[in-house]
């Protein structure tokens, strides 16, 4: 049995449904709020999560070290980690989005129709977000201040891994929601780690108007099949690395160590390294030295153990994962056109680069791959919300209906039309 927050004793399936509950009754106060408010509220939050870093880090401690015992992978516990400067970054996360314009009430187009009507798109919230993560407690903050800012209410459920800190950060943030007279549940946060509160939460459709999870692929398909309400899914990032067979190989080289030693454990990191076979017998031998060098394993097809003495031959499910680790998949293709197949064969719609001195390899590559995010001659590290200048982002959408790519503020409203007319009526007057 559960209290909720007024002091009553329920079950859990009555909890979870009261919260929904109250959580869109708040959704509406919200969705009243001035940019002016909004902004000052997302900068109080800012500040107090500073003053209380010592408090979220203490809480985190509890959660790193129920991972440490569970065996969680060290790119797990990476991501799960609180130190000063990733609170920093969280604040910071929330000043950015202040300093970001408010999509609510924007026009974003108007024309007129030939009986004189005017007619416009206006962006409005889309009323309460539904949050399913796992691991990074920096969800909790960063999602809170993107859905208020686009007008809404947020329903979080985060991992039990992150659990501690996930309800530190909540209470900070719930300390300023009641200091401005907002209600607490427009951050709502699910207090139980029984994943049965998923599926609870996934039939809420009068109270949530759409579902996001973050995770791993087991999440994302668990909510994408049991969801009664829209899901946008941030499905697993199988990012490539195409090597033209004229590209710039230092840059290559670089944009390589950058794009899977720097996180490895992270979205945008890359899972596999496409190189064009004319280059291979220069390009592979510098590559697995930089790579080994940084503890990275590599899994190779045929072609790449001619060059590589120390990978491991790959296996054709190497080519469908998404590690999350120091592991990469490495093949030799033949052309630009075996690179852009084997990233329709087993990509995942997230984030492709190639790598090119060639501006017609380039412009075929980003018009025939459409994934989320296709970048040239940078970093698979550059498909974030912030470094492409949407300020924080809540999530890099797989899902081509509503929104795709780094979801930033405009992607968390939708649009209603509003028609200014002088009169007008659809038939003739019978008078």
């Amino acid at each position: 049995m559960f209290e909720n927050i007024s002091g009553a004793i329920m079950s859990e399936s009555t909890l979870l449904k009261d919260l929904a509950r109250r959580c869109k009754a708040a959704s509406k106060v919200v969705a009243q709020l001035s940019s002016n408010d909004k902004n000052a509220l997302l900068l109080a939050m800012a500040d107090h999560l500073v003053v209380a870093e010592q408090s979220i880090i203490e809480e985190n401690i509890k959660d790193v070290q129920n991972a440490q015992k569970n065996g969680l992978s060290d790119a797990m516990i990476d991501r799960l980690v609180l130190d000063s400067p990733r609170i920093a970054k969280m604040a910071n996360a929330l000043r950015d989005i202040a300093a970001l314009a408010d999509p609510v009430g924007a026009i974003t187009e108007t024309w007129r129709r030939p009986n004189g009507l005017e007619v416009s798109y206006r962006r409005i919230p889309l009323g309460v977000i539904g949050m399913i993560y796992e691991s990074r407690p920096n969800v909790t903050s960063d999602a809170a201040g993107l859905c208020l800012k686009a007008g809404n209410a947020v329903y979080l459920r985060g991992g039990s891994e992150a659990f501690f800190s996930n309800h530190a950060i909540a209470r900070i943030l719930h300390k300023v929601l009641e200091s401005f007279k907002i209600p607490i549940a427009a951050i709502t946060l699910v207090p139980t780690t029984e994943r049965s509160a998923i599926a609870e939460m996934l039939a809420f459709s009068d109270e949530i108007d759409v579902v996001i999870p973050r995770g791993g692929e087991g999440l994302i398909r668990f909510v994408t099949e049991n969801s009664h309400i829209p899901v946008i899914k941030h499905y697993k990032g199988v990012c490539h690395q195409y090597v033209d067979d004229n590209a710039d190989i230092d840059m290559a080289i670089n944009l390589l160590i950058d794009g899977k030693c720097s996180r490895p454990g992270v979205c945008n990191a890359l899972e596999t390294l496409l190189v064009h076979n004319d280059i291979a017998s220069v390009f592979l031998p510098r590559a697995e030295s930089a790579l080994t060098d940084r503890g990275v394993e590599i899994r190779g097809c045929p072609g790449t153990l001619q060059y590589v003495s120390h990978a491991k031959a790959a296996t054709e499910e190497d080519f469908y994962e998404e590690f999350l680790a120091p592991i990469l998949a490495v093949r030799v293709v033949n052309d630009l056109d075996g690179a852009i197949q084997h990233i329709a064969t087993y990509g995942s719609d997230h984030t492709e680069v190639i790598v090119t001195k060639d501006y017609a390899h380039a412009r075929e590559f980003t018009r025939r791959v459409n994934s989320s995010v296709v970048l040239v001659n940078a970093s698979s590290r550059f498909s974030d919300g912030g470094e492409l200048g949407l300020g924080a982002e809540i999530g890099i959408s797989t899902t081509k209906l509503h929104a795709y790519g780094p979801m930033g503020l405009e992607s968390l409203t939708t649009k209603k039309f509003v028609v200014q007319g002088s009169g007008q009526t659809r038939h003739a007057s019978n008078s």
